[in-house]
């Protein structure tokens, strides 16, 4: 197809012309996440399902599904639930197939990244996954021969014609389809495939493209679904605890990347009680000991205090703890893009209100020519310098019949300017730089519903703007003042190194996504901290393990990359230090089950000098602690388990409760007391324990499957000590 022509095309036949022009060996990429065209890759997936003499390779990421519960509690549990948080949104017939063990040996899912644990045991999730930086994904996918590319977009008629946005995905969808116009004008054979879905909020910046930068558009409104919407998840007392310590390094009239989960929802929480309840905050540090002990890092890298200048959120994905964040008044500070009003912002001479000598200054800081070019001119027009009624011709700013001469450099023309053709605040700032996003659907429903205006402040764009300083980096630089890039990880060395995607014998657990282009860009800004967020400890069946770790034999960052490590129990400030150092500090925030085994290994190795102790006031490192220090901001209603609101009604998650800690007491040797409890059982509902029967229509059994289910049910709240 010729390039600035789209042909407008059924699913149907969009999959024919992919199959003759590209069989029978085929190949397609799509966005991770909410991005894909589900009804076209459906479409084209089953097509080559039934024809033995086509193959087909999926390139993609993160694809969803919903649960698939394991027993009948379970499904009893889930399905209504799933029934109403996913009405309406299709399943990707490839992951049903995939996780049923029927995907055929003719079609290849090559995802980049995965939701955490998902894959594990899956055999040719594991062979088949590529290991890459989301910044070079597409690069990576192109260099392996994809030609096809397809994506879900918005669409929105305006004064200039239709034009339609990436939305959820500009991230790698605008390096694809620009790659692949590139590719055409050398011949080779490529297809940008849009496929509208009106669900999606129209997102701008970036993100917005004009029709003819696709070869095939599909506009079917049958084929229009909701969003898979992602449910909020609980926040321990350690991952509050860790959200509390990152809260303090963010400071004022700086930046911010956080990702998705409870460590998000959780940073996102610290810094709206900073912002909204400081002194309960203060209050809460001051007790906790957590100020005196980090007193000096925070006042220099964070603070506590309001955000009277508010953040800026640069990320790869908009969460909804940034859209908590804005609602609540820390995410405000605006960026503009333009080096000049950068540099004067960032030097204190310019806030919203233009000053009369703007013009002056943005010369005098070389972000403005002496001589005014058109380009510029819309430029300072488009930030609202330049008042919106006027125009440029030939040299000559023009102001209704009164016309200015563009140069600048002559003074008294400079003031004539200054004084008559100035605007009076600043405009089209944003507050928000992503590449994509998912959340749950009151987090779409708020894109939706909010102003164009309001809107335009969060814009989308690609990963290698989001993710990386290259290509713009005086004026990334700028914006990005004092970034503060939170990523999660699974375990950190003693060392410094960090492990996040996956296991020493090459199990992938996740992928690297964008960590390391983050990672890489706090080290790389002079202001910029990159804050890596590790949950000291997991419980693997029966036993309890440190996430903190001599060595292992895989790693995501590597040690000389180290920076912030935080724990539930502190924060290690390791940048710069020597290695005995790192482990000094790693030890001081490790859980105190812990921290003399690995003392002992680092002396092993002679890391640490043989009369190294551990002083005192951190060998007390417990999970007991933590629910001490919580207990009384819990009891006066802050920290609550959902901090953005439950996922699932009151009943339900008191179910759900009971379900997890009957799997988990499973696992231990408490299980071979559960008949005998069973027997124990009362053979009546507690009236308190009725709703929650009734929700799972287990009040009233009417099977002996039934009366198991029952029975287990209650066994589940026994163990709660709820009966």
């Amino acid at each position: 197809m010729s390039n600035g022509k789209p042909q407008y095309l059924t699913v149907e036949q969009t999959v024919d012309y992919i199959i003759k022009e590209f069989g029978p060996n085929l190949s397609i990429g799509m966005p991770l996440g909410l991005g894909k065209p589900t009804k076209l890759i459906n479409t084209l997936y089953n097509r080559v399902k039934a024809d033995a003499s086509l193959t087909l390779t999926i390139f993609t990421a993160l694809s969803f599904e919903k649960p698939i519960p394991k027993s009948d509690l379970e499904a009893r549990l889930i399905t209504p639930f799933a029934e109403r948080q996913w009405k309406g949104v299709p399943d990707l017939d490839y992951q049903t197939d995939l996780r049923a063990g029927t995907l055929p040996d003719r079609v290849s899912i090559s995802e980049s990244y995965a939701k955490a644990g998902s894959t594990k045991g899956m055999e040719r999730m594991q062979q088949d996954y590529m290991s890459s930086n989301y910044t070079h994904s597409v690069r990576d996918i192109n260099s392996v021969g994809n030609r096809v590319f397809a994506h879900s977009i918005a669409k929105r008629q305006t004064g200039d014609g239709l034009v339609y946005s990436c939305s959820c995905n500009a991230d790698t969808s605008l390096e694809a389809i620009r790659g692949f116009q590139e590719m055409k004008k050398e011949g080779i054979k490529t297809l940008n495939i849009g496929m509208v879905n009106s669900y999606l909020p129209f997102m701008f910046g970036d993100a917005v493209l004009k029709p003819e930068e696709y070869d095939i558009l599909i506009d079917d409104p049958d084929a229009y679904h909701p969003l898979f919407a992602t449910p909020r998840m609980a926040v321990s007392v350690p991952e509050f605890m860790i959200g509390l310590h990152v809260s303090t390094l963010i400071k004022d009239s700086g930046t911010l990347q956080i990702g998705i989960g409870a460590l998000g929802d959780s940073i996102a929480y610290g810094l709206n009680i900073r912002h909204n309840k400081n002194d309960a905050y203060k209050k809460l540090l001051n007790d906790s000991g957590v100020y005196e002990e980090y007193k000096d890092l925070i006042d220099e890298v964070g603070g506590i205090d309001v955000f009277e200048d508010g953040i800026y959120g640069s990320t790869e994905m908009l969460v909804d703890g940034f859209l908590q964040l804005y609602r609540n008044g820390v995410v405000k500070r605006k960026v503009y893009h333009h080096v000049g009003i950068m540099k004067l912002i960032n030097d204190g001479k310019l806030k919203e209100d233009i000053p009369k000598n703007i013009l002056s200054l943005l010369i005098e800081n070389e972000g403005l020519h002496p001589y005014l070019t058109h380009k510029e001119f819309d430029v300072l027009q488009k930030f609202g310098v330049l008042k919106e009624s006027l125009s440029y011709d030939n040299g000559q700013i023009v102001d209704g019949s009164t016309r200015y001469s563009a140069l600048l450099a002559d003074e008294n023309n400079l003031k004539a300017v200054s004084e008559n053709c100035l605007g009076d605040k600043l405009k089209n700032g944003v507050v928000l730089t992503g590449g994509f996003f998912l959340g749950p659907q009151d987090f779409y429903d708020f894109l939706n519903e909010i102003s164009d205006e309001e809107r335009m402040q969060f814009e989308m764009t690609g990963v290698e703007v989001a993710n990386q300083l290259y290509g713009g980096e005086e004026l990334r630089a700028l914006e990005r003042k004092n970034g503060r890039f939170c990523n999660t990880g699974m375990k950190v060395t003693l060392l410094g190194a960090i492990v996040s995607d996956g296991l020493e014998d090459g199990t992938v657990v996740s992928g690297v996504g964008g960590q390391y282009n983050f990672v890489s860009m706090a080290h790389a800004l002079k202001d910029g901290r990159c804050v890596m967020m590790i949950k000291s400890t997991r419980t693997e069946g029966t036993k309890v393990l440190s996430n903190i770790i001599y060595n292992y034999g895989h790693t995501t960052i590597p040690r000389h990359l180290k920076d912030i490590v935080v724990t539930e129990y502190g924060i290690a400030n390791i940048r710069g230090l020597r290695d005995k150092d790192v482990i000094m500090e790693l030890l001081k925030v490790t859980d105190s089950r812990f921290q003399e085994e690995l003392l002992a290994e680092a002396k092993k190795y002679k890391k640490v000098p043989q009369d190294y102790e551990i002083p005192e006031k951190y060998k007390h490192n417990t999970p007991e602690k933590l629910v001490k220090i919580m207990a009384v901001p819990k009891a006066q209603g802050l920290f609550p388990d959902f901090p953005c609101g439950p996922p699932m009604e009151p009943v339900e998650l008191a179910v759900a409760g009971a379900l997890k800690i009957l799997g988990a007491k499973a696992k231990t040797p408490e299980a071979a007391k559960f008949p005998e409890m069973m027997q124990a059982l009362p053979n009546e509902i507690p009236e308190g324990l009725k709703p929650m029967f009734a929700r799972m229509k287990l009040d009233a059994p009417a099977s002996r499957e039934e009366v198991i289910s029952q029975k287990t049910l209650l066994l589940a709240f026994r163990l709660m000590g709820l009966c």
